[in-house]
């Protein structure tokens, strides 16, 4: 008998840990990173539960090694995806049912888990399957991941509290159901926690799901399935479909019972899918709710008052943190003239110590782009400014693939504001600066907000509070996440809840209740007392 209210989650974000030498989170993280790089593990396809191998086969592979293949994994098609459909259905029926708080504690005993003795797989798994540094596996598999499934809880708490007016002759409440349906969870390759959000937060509030990891993140992701099932997640709530895209979204796409997508990736995709739903909107039990997260071309803005350390150090971490494959990346930067020599100046003293390699030596800053596919395109962008009489190359330029997919930091500096590295989303460690006469800078702010058809982040750099005032305001609408004086990347779950608008996404802002209330479709119930 369900017969309590549970006392509000008094919500904390995780704390970063340093890895220092000769600590135990080192010891045991270095410990995990030789355990995964020793064996190669067979990962199945998971349908209610039961885990299914169709004998087609992709690869994980290290992207910073990337001879070394540390995992293969079956690919789901038309019947794995079939299965799927009856199973997240047929699961859906108990899990909705259940207490809410039963539900939120599986979550939080996923996080407990994470934040403990699951903390070095999850990190070392994203160290070797995504090449991230230590750092940034730090901040992303072990403690946004675990701020997502907190906060989660946390949220659904606030939104359950939240009831109409009622009166002295009728009581109101408002009941939250899940959607009708199944949701279709698609993750990218660049966030570890992003994928567990994609699945959790509609799953948490009683929905059921149907996960499609990105390719190159399998590892990662299969491990966060495992975290769950551990945590006691039930049978088919979420199954997990590694695989092709289009093998998979041809059967899930059409399907009448897909009730909502969520989605980060890029933008094509997104509005492929969009594309698809539109067209069979007839066929739907429902109208799908379609809440995805895509590009990006994220800018910094530096005013002639701007501080000089602050900026070159927030240009250096936005652009060149993760080799710049994150959504929020700072890939083009706006800097006037009269602080640009002392910038230059400190900017390449910075980017000459940038060490790049193996992720395993914990003093590299950058490991390697994800795939050859994405140092080819990056590449390509380079040897354009190369090339260019309009483009210096001011630092880096050199790709090398021979043993993993490195490119080092790039600064390109263009006359021209409307270059192709000003405009054009590479999603790899390359910053493109544009230098401004000191007296254009409202100019300058409307080249900026009329120049990218993305609206996902950007900052802005100074000590005059005019000029931020006016930024904040004709910037309005270039960032769903706007920053003042510190770099356009690393928001924090509960306190700069993510997301943009644009041809950056829905901005359905995950990491608040705002993203949560999405996979909710409420009931009123009005109940006469006469």
């Amino acid at each position: 008998m369900s017969n309590f209210i549970p006392n509000k989650h008094n919500f904390m974000n995780e704390r970063v840990l340093d890895y220092l030498p000769g600590s135990i989170e080192r010891k045991e993280l270095e410990a995990e990173l030789a355990r995964i790089k020793a064996t190669v593990i067979d990962i199945p396809i998971i349908v209610g539960g039961k885990e299914l191998r169709t004998g087609n086969k992709g690869y994980c592979i290290i992207p910073h090694n990337h001879k070394k293949v540390i995992g293969e994994y079956h690919k789901a098609g038309k019947n794995e995806v079939e299965m799927a459909i009856t199973e997240a259905l047929k699961a859906k029926a108990k899990w909705e049912r259940l207490d809410w708080h039963s539900r939120a504690n599986i979550f939080l005993k996923a996080a407990e888990l994470a934040s403990g003795p699951w903390r070095a797989r999850l990190n070392a798994a994203t160290m070797l399957a995504q090449s991230k540094t230590y750092r940034q596996a730090e901040i992303d598999s072990a403690c946004e991941l675990v701020d997502f499934l907190r906060y989660n809880a946390t949220c659904l708490h606030q939104i359950y509290s939240e009831q109409p007016i009622s009166t002295n002759t009728v009581i109101n409440r408002l009941e939250y159901r899940p959607l009708e349906g199944f949701i279709f969870a698609v993750s990218p390759f660049n966030f570890t926690a992003i994928g567990s959000n994609l699945v959790g937060a509609p799953a948490i509030v009683g929905n059921t799901v149907l996960w499609k990891p990105a390719s190159n993140a399998v590892y990662s992701s299969y491990l966060v399935y495992q975290l769950f099932k551990e945590a006691g997640l039930p049978d088919g709530v979420i199954n997990f479909l590694p695989g092709n895209p289009k093998d998979i979204g041809d059967v899930v796409m059409v399907n009448e019972n897909l009730a909502g997508i969520h989605f980060t990736g890029s933008t094509k995709v997104f509005q492929d899918m969009w594309t698809t739903i539109g067209n069979n909107i007839g066929n739907y039990r429902t109208f799908p709710r379609i809440v995805g997260e895509t590009g990006g071309k994220n800018y910094v803005i530096a005013h002639p008052s701007a501080d000089i350390e602050a900026l070159s150090l927030g240009l250096l971490e936005g652009a060149f943190e993760y080799q710049g494959q994150k959504c929020s990346a700072a890939s083009r930067a706006y800097i006037a003239h009269s602080i640009w020599s002392e910038v230059k100046e400190n900017l390449l003293k910075k980017v000459e110590n940038v060490k790049v390699g193996d992720v395993d030596d914990f003093t590299n800053f950058m490991g390697a782009v994800i795939d050859k596919k994405s140092f080819d395109s990056i590449k390509s962008y380079i040897e354009y400014a190369k090339n260019s009489p309009e483009a210096e190359i001011l630092f880096g330029g050199r790709c090398d693939d021979s043993v993993g997919y490195f490119v080092e930091p790039t600064i390109i500096l263009t006359s021209n504001p409307h270059f192709k590295t000003m405009e054009e989303e590479i999603f790899g460690p390359v910053l493109t600066i544009f230098i401004y006469e000191d007296d254009e800078f409202l100019d300058i702010l409307r080249l900026c907000d009329n120049t990218s058809k993305y609206g996902l982040t950007g900052s802005i750099f100074a000590k005059d509070r005019y000029a931020i005032s006016v930024a904040e305001r004709e910037l309005v609408n270039s960032a769903g996440n706007f920053y003042i004086n510190v770099r356009p990347t690393g928001a924090v779950v509960g306190q700069q809840p993510f997301g943009g608008a644009r041809q950056s996404g829905t901005n359905d802002k995950a990491g608040s209740k705002l993203n949560l209330m999405r996979w909710i479709s409420p009931r009123a119930i009005k109940e006469s007392l006469l």
